[in-house]
């Protein structure tokens, strides 16, 4: 599985900056450090209308779509995006977080297949960081990884691995870094498989057969008794692995969501399976704990902060629960609908819906909508959020939001 390792270059375009910074405030990959959705810490503008405490600090175009996540690493802001007719000029993008000028840009020729659905891109994958590297995965099955200068470390274009690993619609599973492992999971109704790949070398340190099934869920981090665990979701189960070895911990076997993502936090993990199906971690097991039918989120993935849980179903109404009982709190309606998953930082959930329509809700005992956005242009990318701002971007532009 490792013969294959070419490196094809496009262009090579850009300057080196130097990087040095406080991590906390990064978000690195797919729904954040944790991937979690959560921006812990973080005070956000709530509103960027006239008379809101926010403001567009500025917007940046970007040469290609793309439907993945920005992610932000000290005062580098990284987006990925394809172009092309057969899209398959695939870019990786860095912005200065100040001011929104670019510090560099690459491109390379895809590998692998690019072909997907109208509304996606082959830049579905949001870009992950280890706070000195980033990786970039892309629906063409290409693995790209880049030091913060811009510079090429290596490229591995896991089609030649695993040439069937495509669908119709597109690829959209994003990557995670954890233990100085980049897991992939790339699983459709042909060759269908997860790695861990040595995020030094780019070779391989494991791979797992999994289920040939039409899945666009992510990897997810966990707790485990020894450290952090990968969990993997299929359309007939949940496995929890060793990022470092792939060694199977535990699984759950149950009939899976294949879009909207699980997420953990310290006790419980949440799996969209059967509605919502919190499962309590014990030791180096999971067992159920509830299961709630109706809190099946559509296709943004449940967010879960502190000692309550969050999904946005296909109405799209917003729903909070308790994360020890699984109880319905309180529903709020949404303008929809949404494929992008939300964030939450202190008592706001910022959401943005397919037609570019932001929202904020303010949580507690009750969720309100405080303020609406239009962004003028179709977003499927999950915002991300750092240092006291938000990003969005759409196939077009990429925008930062601050506070007055």
């Amino acid at each position: 599985m490792q013969r294959h390792f070419r490196i094809l270059f496009l262009a090579v375009l850009g300057t080196a900056v130097s990087h040095c910074h406080d991590a906390s405030a990064d978000w690195r990959q797919f729904r954040g450090n944790a991937t979690t959705g959560e921006a812990a810490g973080e005070s956000l503008p709530t509103a960027w209308d006239d008379e809101g405490d926010g403001k567009i600090a500025w917007r940046t175009d970007l040469p290609g779509r793309g439907v993945s996540s920005p992610i932000v690493v000290g005062k580098l802001v990284i987006v990925t995006a394809s172009s092309g007719f057969k899209q398959d000029r695939l870019h990786v993008l860095a912005f200065d977080s100040e001011t929104g000028r670019s510090v560099w840009e690459r491109q390379f020729w895809a590998t692998g297949r690019t072909l997907c659905h109208p509304t996606m891109a082959v830049a579905a994958p949001t870009p992950a960081s280890d706070g000195r590297r980033t990786v970039a995965f892309y629906s063409s099955n290409d693995l790209v990884c880049l030091d913060l200068d811009g510079n090429l470390l290596w490229l591995r274009g896991l089609g030649y691995d695993y040439p069937t690993a495509a669908n119709d619609v597109g690829m959209a599973s994003s990557p995670i870094i954890v233990d100085g492992t980049v897991v992939v999971q790339v699983e459709n109704k042909g060759e269908s498989f997860a790695a861990g790949i040595d995020i030094d070398s780019g070779m391989s340190r494991w791979r797992l057969d999994r289920q040939q099934a039409m899945n666009w869920t992510s990897p997810a981090l966990c707790r485990g008794n020894k450290g952090p665990l990968v969990l993997l979701q299929s359309p007939g189960k949940l496995t929890a692995v060793d990022p470092v070895t792939g060694r199977q911990v535990w699984e759950y076997v149950t009939g899976c969501a294949g879009i909207p993502s699980v997420v953990a936090d310290a006790k419980q993990v949440y799996l969209p399976a059967g509605g919502l199906t919190a499962l309590k971690l014990t030791g180096d097991k999971a067992e159920l704990a509830w299961q709630e039918n109706k809190l099946g989120p559509a296709s943004a993935s449940p967010i879960v902060r502190g000692e309550r849980v969050y999904t946005i179903n296909s109405a799209p109404a917003l729903s909070c629960a308790d994360v020890a009982s699984g109880e319905i709190l309180w529903r709020v309606r949404l303008t929809g609908p949404f494929w992008a998953t939300p964030l939450v930082a202190g008592d706001y959930l910022y959401c943005v819906s397919d037609k570019g329509v932001a929202q904020v809700v303010r949580l507690g005992a009750t969720g309100k909508v405080v303020s609406q956005h239009d962004f003028g242009e179709p977003i499927l990318g999950s915002p991300a959020a750092s240092d006291g701002a938000l990003y969005f971007r759409s196939d077009a532009h990429l925008w930062k939001i601050v506070k007055r």
